[in-house]
């Protein structure tokens, strides 16, 4: 398909912004949709992981001939079974990877650098036998110091994580060891002219903790190694394409003699793109002849798998009595646990990125500590930036007698703005978002005491990737399409929407399935807002490849070239009446006929997509704060997305719904809490505190539809901005409420107790 722009407009009749009932609720509801850990090969075993005990010690030696000899137990694994690879980084800056990191975090070797770091693994007949395994595994460590908190890590003299490691990207590079493994910094503009030009002048810090993504569905997989070097892998994760090279790469396989397939998840919100057990899986299946199944425990999840990380930032802004804002600094850092990786660059990137802003300068770092891997939490890294840039903007709002949303809207980014790392912006949407928002009927209702309202807004800049699809036409008519990307959101329904629309059949004879990693072309992860533009594309791409086969087959039928067809409504015609009178023939007819006249259509399609859209947010809660307990409740919630074209409302609704969901609990209650020995306190449901339906309004959903003319449907992706702006949000209607700057996450009773108490008001 080529990238030129189409005039697409958002009454286009069809499926497409109807409701249609999705393909996978009947099996979800009535529990016979397959997870990970629902799949069972003959001869299956269990595998077990011995995690360390400790948040920092170097391993002098690991006996596991008890374990081995344990009957019942079929294979035990260490860091010494698994191969071993440069400490080399490759990829986009952004998000560059190192294989050496990453497969240390899977398996440890030389050092365990978290308490919970999986250092060996057992496969036995059953969960028990395997672990009563782990416990006749004798270690000898040697315990040495931690580092948990950012300013734990980058106090002068902190134990070093990783010894001798020193800071990246600096000029002239340091020699002195440093737990801020790199640093990235870029500039727009004149920065100290624009502090000059301004007349109010704001500078505060901010601080957060780390958080799970909180799915439900722990990690799980099953692996079985084939005799001849073959393999099956059944993956609960982002991207089982990601997962079957990955678990190559860290075994020693090739990707080609994977077979990974994609099983049904329990949510993931970017906690389950990285993996974990999947190449400890394989292992202990080809050691053990058998296949073998990993589920981890609640626990473990929590221990042992990468939470967003914790941040520590600084911001100034500059502004004009008009509201011109004149300049912005950032400064920030970011936790990234054992292993470097922290999403600190999508933080200085978007902290901004919504607003036309000529002086910008922003300088981040990640930090090292002894906790686990962190990994990416819906819109990584953006999440945290904004709340520190909306609650200074707030401020501002205040000093120089603003309306929020007014401050906003005269410096809303739009087609053509400039923006820090040499991009420009190509996509309008972000002020009708903002006049939508404004317009809405409770942003003009009055509060009670103790009430506060809060505006803030969000930038993600989405992901394009690489997405493949195939469409099938059966004998009956019935549309097979395929795709390489795991269903998180809705984008099966989503997909067979767009197949119908652009086939001109029914949604109800498409039926959307995702298929493994052998009988799809490849397929990026699901994740970063891209599924259902660039996995959209891929599904139109192999439709019209298949539309054209249908009106060639019409052609040859006719006697006519095939120009002199066209394709509409779900049937081939003549394009004019000087190529003959002859009666449409609709898919259906073609299909029927399909042996008889030269065999049946079908077609695979992938590539690399363009012109996706950055993802865009705006909205406003209520909140009323207990000033005798600090408890906060949430009275309403009016949040408002440009989707582009909302394929299914329903989901996009949803989605927006959602983020602010997860968004409220990262803002009022929900952190990792760890002890002075570095072992997380919290690593379950009771003690980690996440919102339930009790303590939530009716959540407010505004879709705004400003199309992207490089989609051929108008999509732009929406699972991501509305968690961006929501901490904000929330932090801004608390502020207001208590007469406090709240600048500190989460604002919990205690946290709020605290600043009442010890705090005059203050903007």
């Amino acid at each position: 398909m080529n990238e030129i722009k189409s005039d697409i407009s958002p009454a286009r009749d069809g499926y497409v912004g109807t409701r249609p009932v999705r393909p996978d609720g009947v099996p979800k509801v009535t529990g016979a949709a397959r997870y990970g850990s629902d799949y069972a090969p003959a001869g299956m075993i269990h595998g077990k992981v011995l995690r360390s005990p400790h948040a920092h010690a170097r391993i002098r030696a690991i006996d596991t001939s008890k374990a081995e000899a344990l009957p019942g137990v079929h294979a035990v694994v260490t860091g010494a079974d698994f191969p071993d690879f440069p400490d080399a980084y490759a990829g986009p800056e952004r998000i560059e990877k190192n294989m050496f990191h990453e497969s240390s975090n899977v398996m440890a070797r030389g050092k365990v650098f978290y308490h919970g770091h999986a250092l060996a693994a057992v496969a036995a007949r059953d969960e028990a036998t395997a672990k009563a395994a782990l416990k006749l595994i004798e270690v000898d460590y040697e315990v040495l110091p931690h580092v948990i908190s950012i300013d734990e890590a980058i106090a002068p003299g902190a134990p070093q994580v990783h010894d001798g490691m020193t800071t990246r990207n600096v000029t002239p590079a340091p020699t002195t060891p440093s737990n801020i493994t790199r640093r990235w910094e870029d500039s727009l503009g004149d920065v100290a002219a624009g502090f000059a030009e301004a007349d109010e002048v704001v500078e505060l810090t901010f601080d957060s903790v780390p958080v799970h993504q909180g799915y439900i569905e722990p990690h799980a997989c099953v692996a079985e190694y084939e005799t001849d070097g073959s393999s099956q892998l059944w993956v609960s994760s982002q991207g089982h394409f990601t997962m079957r090279d990955l678990t190559a790469k860290m075994t020693g396989m090739s990707p080609g003699d994977i077979r990974a397939s994609a099983a049904e998840i329990g949510g993931g919100f970017g906690g389950k793109t990285k993996v974990y057990l999947e190449p400890v899986a394989m292992m202990l299946s080809k050691k053990a002849g058998l296949p073998v199944k990993m589920t981890m425990s609640r626990d473990e999840v929590f221990r042992a798998t990468g939470p967003a990380s914790d941040s520590k930032i600084r911001v100034k802004i500059g502004a004009k009595r008009d509201g011109t804002i004149t300049a912005g600094e950032i400064e920030l850092y970011y936790n990234s646990g054992a292993f470097p990786g922290a999403p600190f660059i999508n933080g200085c990137l978007c902290a901004f990125g919504q607003y036309n802003i000529a002086n910008q300068h922003a300088v981040g770092h990640d930090v090292l500590s002894n906790r686990a891997m962190t990994a990416a939490y819906r819109a990584p890294g953006s999440t945290q930036s904004c709340f520190a840039v909306e609650g200074v903007l707030d401020v501002i709002a205040k000093k120089i007698g603003m309306d929020p949303i007014d401050l906003r809207l005269k410096n809303a980014i739009t087609e053509g703005t400039r923006q820090l790392g040499d991009r420009t912006v190509t996509h309008n949407g972000f002020v009708e978002i903002l006049e939508a928002l404004k317009a809405h009927p409770d942003y003009a209702k009055p509060l009670g005491p103790n009430q506060g309202r809060g505006v803030a807004a969000g930038y993600w800049h989405n992901m394009s990737g690489h997405s493949g699809a195939t469409c099938l036409i059966n004998s009956d008519g019935v549309v097979t399409i395929a795709n390489s990307s795991p269903d998180i959101g809705g984008s099966r329904a989503s997909m067979a929407m767009m197949a119908a629309d652009t086939l001109g059949v029914p949604y109800e004879d498409v039926r959307s399935e995702i298929h493994d990693t052998a009988s799809v072309p490849y397929g990026d992860l699901t994740g970063g807002s891209r599924v259902t533009f660039a996995t959209g594309k891929a599904i139109v791409g192999a439709c019209e490849e298949v539309i054209d086969q249908l009106k060639q087959r019409a052609a040859e039928i006719w006697g006519v070239e095939v120009e002199a067809v066209e394709w509409a409504g779900g049937a081939a015609h003549p394009s004019s009446t000087n190529v003959g009178k002859f009666e449409p023939l609709t898919l259906k007819e073609l299909a029927a006929d399909a042996s008889a006249t030269g065999g049946h259509f079908g077609a695979s399609y992938g590539k690399t997509m363009s012109g996706h859209a950055p993802g865009l947010s705006a909205m406003f809660c209520d909140v009323e704060v207990d000033p005798d307990t600090g408890a906060t409740k949430i009275l309403n919630f009016v949040s408002c997305q440009d989707a582009g074209r909302a394929i299914h409302p329903a989901y996009v609704e949803g989605q927006m719904q959602g983020a602010c969901v997860q968004g409220i609990g990262w803002a009022l209650n929900e952190g990792y809490v760890y002890g002075k020995d570095g072992v997380l306190q919290n690593s379950g449901w009771l003690d980690y505190r996440m919102p339930v339906a009790s303590d939530l309004p009716m959540l407010q959903a505004i879709i705004v539809e400003v199309p992207n003319p490089f989609h051929p449907f108008g999509v732009k992706g929406v699972a991501e901005a509305s968690m961006v702006s929501a901490l904000g949000c929330v932090a801004n209607a608390v502020s207001a409420a208590t007469k406090r700057r709240m600048t500190s996450l989460p604002m919990n009773p205690q946290t709020v107790l605290k600043a009442l108490d010890e705090r005059g008001e203050e903007l």
